[in-house]
């Protein structure tokens, strides 16, 4: 554990305690400086305090950090697709299927494992306070949603990502499948998400603790039953683009948790509706990502195409048009 001691300015005068201790970049998330400060790891002129306090010119603040703990995660050799890699981040095409760090249930076969066994350095901070959780994870994928992510090998360059996802700066967009066509050709979800109300391992609109939550959409092809569509993410909400295209009525093709099961015995095509049933993963893709580059701060760009079992049902679509 390393305690950092803080001195307040006149120009830092005013703001809540847990925006001034994110914005010294300690660590990459309110919420982890919340539990801090929760937790009595936080005081103020040798006081605890509370998220909400208004921080004072001169008030003294000291700050306990745990220190990193050692990471029991094992060092797995899986394949890895790398699109890109130096010694602060690399970029991978992350297969669907694969977990991106191990929990409940999951403790080998995933992409932190591949990871640690790849660069042997990432990250410490991770989700989890101390990095022993998620080390060099910035962002995720849904276990079954294919596609691109950054993944942090330094601190520096941890921090500067997740200041670039919450300024939302970083620009990503994601090709799915969804049923039904849309009424106009492109348009937006605007509504908060969080856990389901009473169903604990999905997530809705209809949560009391929901989180503001923007997916901008466009049509990239009609098709008579379903709609090839590209959603770009304002926000980085759990299950988001899956959660807003099926309370708007339209689910993404092969996800059974919402809904997407249900609407498969409307398929009039009996080709097209075998090949849905068959489906391995649902179809969503993280095609694109852009990012400032934390030390050379160049913009770097990658695309990755849609998986084979995904071009096979727009094949289908194609050769029935």
């Amino acid at each position: 554990m390393r305690t950092e001691f803080l001195k307040v300015t006149q120009e830092e005068a005013g703001q809540r305690l847990d925006a001034y201790l994110l914005s010294k970049g300690y660590l990459p998330s309110r919420a982890q400086i919340q539990r801090l400060i929760q937790g009595e790891k936080v005081r103020v002129n040798g006081f605890p305090s509370k998220s909400s306090y208004l921080i004072k010119e001169k008030d003294t603040i000291t700050v306990e950090i745990p220190a990193p703990t050692e990471s029991v995660m094992v060092a797995q050799d899986l394949p890895l697709h790398v699109y890109y890699e130096d010694e602060d981040l690399i970029v991978i095409n992350k297969a669907a299927g694969m977990v991106v760090h191990p929990g409940a249930g999951n403790k080998e076969g995933t992409l932190v494992n591949a990871l640690l066994h790849h660069c042997k350095h990432l990250s410490s901070i991770g989700a989890g306070i101390g990095g022993v959780l998620r080390p060099g994870i910035v962002h995720r994928l849904d276990r079954d949603t294919s596609g691109l992510m950054v993944v942090a090998k330094t601190d520096q360059a941890h921090l500067s990502l997740s200041d670039q996802f919450k300024e939302r700066t970083i620009r990503r967009h994601y090709e799915t499948l969804v049923y039904g066509r849309m009424e106009t050709p492109h348009g937006s979800f605007d509504s908060p998400i969080g856990r389901h109300p009473t169903q604990r391992k999905k997530m809705s609109s209809q949560s009391k603790r929901g989180k503001s939550a923007l997916t901008v959409w466009e049509v990239l092809k009609a098709y008579d039953q379903v709609s090839l569509m590209k959603a770009t993410l304002a926000t980085g909400r759990t299950h988001q683009i899956r959660v807003h295209f099926s309370e708007g009525g339209h689910p993404v093709l092969g996800d059974e948790t919402y809904g997407g099961k249900n609407r498969v015995k409307h398929i009039v095509d009996q080709k097209l509706k075998h090949a849905i049933e068959q489906l391995p993963y649902l179809l969503l893709h993280a095609k694109t990502i852009a990012f400032t580059h934390p030390k050379t701060h160049e913009i770097l760009s990658f695309e990755a195409p849609i998986p084979d079992y995904f071009k096979h049902i727009l094949e289908i679509l194609d050769d029935s048009q």
